[in-house]
């Protein structure tokens, strides 16, 4: 199995940037997508970014777009999302997903970390 953990969040001003990272443990396979989504109370999970561990373009949420970068290190087994220009709507608790194929959908991805808290002040 692989295991997921993510780090970097934390409490950030408006406008602010933050990187967080999800490091794979335990059976890794070089081909696992990556994807990250968040989650606010009250509110569903929404796609934010996901990145194929072989290559390809990586692609984003509406929401997210022109602002959040997500990258990988494959040597390292881990992924990054970078984000900057950050406005209160980006408060959520995010995670890492990983799995066969680069998708958009929640339900596409086989492993999930536990979550990192990322608070936007105004």
């Amino acid at each position: 199995q692989v295991q997921l953990a993510e780090s970097g969040g934390g409490l950030v001003q408006a406008g602010g940037s933050l990187r967080l990272s999800c490091a794979a443990s335990g059976r890794t396979f070089s081909n696992y997508a990556m994807g990250w989504f968040r989650q606010a109370p009250g509110k569903e999970r929404e796609f934010v970014a996901a990145i194929s561990w072989g290559g390809g373009t990586p692609y984003y949420g509406d929401s997210v777009k022109g602002r959040f970068t997500i990258s990988r290190d494959n040597a390292k087994n881990t992924v990054y999302l970078r984000m900057n220009s950050l406005t209160p709507e980006d408060t959520a608790v995010y995670y890492c997903g990983g799995g066969i194929y680069v998708s958009s959908s929640s339900a596409q991805y086989k492993y999930w970390g536990q979550g990192t808290q990322v608070t936007v002040s105004s």
